[in-house]
């Protein structure tokens, strides 16, 4: 709940990306489809996961683990903007837009740190093969899934608590489809200082660190690469990586762009349009990239649909 006397704000109102009736039914149709879409492909590479013993390895186990990020992230922003684009009047409480924002940050921030988990485990299987199952043993795996969850949650619970000590005069209308902290925080009439800071330490911790470690990670990868003599090995090798560099390069240079590049005054639109691809394209992506370029997970998925037929 807010403090006492912090905000005459009640709730906002969201400018979404049209007003046009006839835009907002395409617009609507168009993003329920990548919605069930996002949902179908994230649910079958879990299934899949699950049910094929061959996937039972600290690749997959992150994977699920990125599949159920992507349909919780998705979820807290979509039924909403579904909804605004059938009505006129897009609002939301002040509460239930805290509660968005924290939900958004939680996953987002999340969803970084499980990615350089996953590089990490990339790592470890192209450098260090003969070691892979002795280090990337499930204690490890567990304690990475569970380090990429307690930050995400510390840093959304840190952002939220000091949004939740700003002041609202008044000013309630948000340029996004959603309670992005950044568009938030710029409505606030008082100093944000001390937001700008945290916002930016976060922006360095849980995603300019990651994204870091991540670069350092290929870069070690494909030197091992390079040193296979056999052109099957180097493809073999590099095949098992380029699924998640492709998400990779998605998700940290859309983050990266929208939070950490220099902002003017005419950039909201622009930030609209990247969470916008964070939120709905993204996650719609990341299973098909990952059933696209991975034989395995192909493999199992055809098993599954064989199974309910």
């Amino acid at each position: 709940m807010r403090p006492h006397n912090q905000t005459n704000v009640r709730e906002f109102v969201f400018l979404g990306f049209s007003h046009v009736r006839a835009t907002n039914l395409w617009l609507f149709a168009v993003v329920f489809s990548m919605y069930l879409i996002t949902l179908a492909g994230n649910v079958l590479i879990i299934t899949a996961i699950r049910s094929d013993p061959r996937l039972n390895t600290p690749m997959y186990f992150f994977l699920s683990n990125l599949s159920f990020l992507d349909i919780c992230y998705t979820t807290s922003v979509v039924p909403q903007l579904l909804a605004h684009f059938l009505t006129s009047h897009k609002t939301i409480s002040f509460d239930r837009c805290m509660a968005q924002l924290y939900i958004s940050l939680f996953l987002g921030s999340t969803e970084f740190i499980l990615l350089a988990a996953m590089a990490y485990d990339r790592y470890v299987a192209v450098c260090h093969p003969l070691h892979y199952t002795a280090i990337m043993n499930p204690r490890v795996c567990n304690r990475l899934a569970i380090a990429s969850w307690f930050v995400g949650f510390l840093n959304a619970l840190v952002q939220t608590g000091f949004t939740l000590c700003l002041r609202f005069c008044n000013l309630n209308i948000i340029n996004h489809f959603a309670c992005e902290v950044l568009a938030v925080v710029k409505l606030s009439c008082s100093d944000t200082f001390i937001n700008d800071i945290s916002l930016m330490v976060a922006g360095v911790i849980v995603l300019l660190i990651p994204c870091i470690l991540v670069m350092l990670s290929y870069v070690y990868i494909i030197s091992a690469i390079l040193r296979i003599h056999s052109s099957e090995g180097r493809h073999r090798a590099f095949s098992t990586c380029t699924s998640h560099l492709t998400v990779v390069i998605l998700c940290y240079g859309t983050a990266i762009f929208a939070y950490l590049s220099p902002k003017d005054n005419s950039a909201s639109n622009q930030d609209k349009m990247l969470a916008f691809f964070y939120a709905v394209v993204t996650p719609m992506l990341n299973p098909i990239i990952y059933s696209l370029r991975n034989k395995e997970v192909k493999g199992a998925l055809s098993k599954v649909g064989r199974k309910r037929q």
